[in-house]
């Protein structure tokens, strides 16, 4: 299990995740993440979070970390 899967597993053992890594063309959907820091309004997108959304092949959801 990645450390990520661990960590939510960890927050939340009811919930089952699983993991595949396909081309994001064949892809239903891509989830990023997005940092908040304080001082800051919205979102804080590093490179790929920010790259993404613009180059992938399908719809993508950037999901902010839990304030």
């Amino acid at each position: 299990m990645a450390a990520a899967e661990r960590r939510g597993h960890r927050r939340a053992p009811d919930v089952k995740v699983t993991t595949d890594v396909l081309p994001s063309a064949d892809a239903d959907l891509l989830v990023v993440g997005a940092r908040r820091c304080q001082g800051h309004l919205g979102l804080q997108l590093g490179p790929l979070a920010h790259a993404v959304p613009h180059h992938s092949a399908c719809p993508v959801a950037v999901v902010a970390e839990r304030a």
